[in-house]
């Protein structure tokens, strides 16, 4: 999609990504990964299509700036202690990281709370390497907006999918 055709607040959310090395292909991987046992024929530009939908909401795009500042101020050491060194550890019992995620999967209703979760727990592709704590990158907010992303992109999918189904009666 075209930034120039897009709402300042996205083209934001998506140059943002883009720049913390998230691509939309990135995503539809994902979402491929998650939806491709479902639907044979699933291509990625199909996948892509759904992620563009998924991100043309604003809810989603607030999600996104709202996290990936939270990663950069954690990364510029510019966040109060003991907020600084909790986000920076992505501690397992902080859980603000997943309800903003949690934000992004109620937009498409409860299949993508399954989505998510298993996603959460695989860890493939972006995921995997936005859970690296090796690069000296904070994405601790990311890597789960991330993976509510797919995981609503796959949800959109397979009710899509499921409408067409029915379409005809």
């Amino acid at each position: 999609m075209s930034k120039n055709k897009m709402k300042p607040l996205e083209q934001k959310a998506r140059t943002w990504m883009e720049e913390r090395g998230v691509t939309i292909h990135d995503i539809g991987e994902l979402v491929h990964y998650l939806q491709s046992p479902y639907h044979e024929e699933l291509t990625m530009e199909e996948c892509e299509r759904h992620i563009d939908k998924v991100l043309k909401k604003r809810e989603i795009q607030n999600a996104i700036v709202t996290g990936i500042q939270l990663d950069l101020l954690a990364e510029q050491n510019k966040l109060e202690q003991p907020l600084q060194d909790i986000i920076e550890r992505d501690e397992s019992l902080y859980g603000v990281d997943e309800i903003i995620a949690f934000s992004i999967i109620n937009v498409y209703g409860s299949i993508g709370f399954t989505n998510y979760g298993y996603i959460d727990k695989q860890k493939p592709g972006i995921l995997k390497k936005l859970n690296d704590k090796s690069s000296g990158e904070c994405h601790t907010f990311l890597d789960d907006i991330v993976g509510a992303i797919a995981a609503a992109a796959s949800s959109r999918l397979a009710h899509t999918y499921e409408d067409e189904l029915f379409q005809d009666d």
